[in-house]
C-alpha cells in the first residue's frame, strides 16, 4: 500500500492567490459604486446654484462649467478601475490555470498601485510567480495542455 501523495504547497498556494485575485477584482468594483457616490455629491453641490448665493464671496470660477470639465475625471478614472478589475480577474484566472505566467506578472506590478489591497496582491503573485519550483509547475501545466490538444 502506497502512502497517500503529499500535497504540492505551491499548488495550493497558486489556489490561493487566485482566489485572493477574485476577491481583489471584486473589491474594485465597489471602489467603483463609492467613485459613482462621489460623483453624485458632487454634482448635487457644483449644479445647485443656490448653494453657492450663500457664500460670502463668490467663486472664482462658474461651479457648473467646473464641474463639466471635471465630469472627464470620473469617466477616466471609472475606465481605469473597470479595466484593472477586468485584468485583475483575468489575471486570476490565468493563475487558477496556470497559464500566461507573464501576463499575470505584469498585472501584478500594475496591481501595486492600487493601495493597500493591490500592493499587497502584487507583490504576493510576484514573489511566488517567480519562483522556480511555481515556474517549473507552469511549464508542466503547458505541457500537459499541449498533450491534451494534440
Amino acid at each position: 500500500m502506497q502512502p497517500p501523495p503529499i500535497p504540492n504547497k505551491d499548488a495550493e498556494n497558486l489556489r490561493t492567490l487566485a482566489i485572493c485575485h477574485y476577491v481583489v477584482s471584486g473589491l474594485s468594483l465597489l471602489a467603483l459604486g463609492f467613485l459613482v457616490l462621489h460623483y453624485g455629491i458632487m454634482r448635487m453641490v457644483f449644479d445647485n446654484p443656490k448653494l453657492w448665493e450663500k457664500a460670502k464671496e463668490p467663486p472664482p470660477f462658474n461651479p457648473a462649467e467646473f464641474f463639466h470639465l471635471f465630469q472627464w475625471f470620473y469617466l477616466i478614472f471609472g475606465v481605469l478601475i473597470v479595466a484593472g478589475a477586468v485584468l485583475t480577474l483575468m489575471s486570476g484566472r490565468f493563475i487558477h490555470r496556470r497559464t500566461n505566467r507573464t501576463f499575470s506578472i505584469v498585472i501584478a506590478g500594475l496591481n501595486c498601485l492600487h493601495f493597500p489591497f493591490g500592493i499587497l496582491l502584487g507583490i504576493f503573485t510576484i514573489i511566488l510567480l517567480t519562483k522556480d519550483s511555481v515556474m517549473r509547475l507552469y511549464a508542466l501545466s503547458e505541457t500537459k495542455t499541449l498533450t491534451d490538444s494534440a
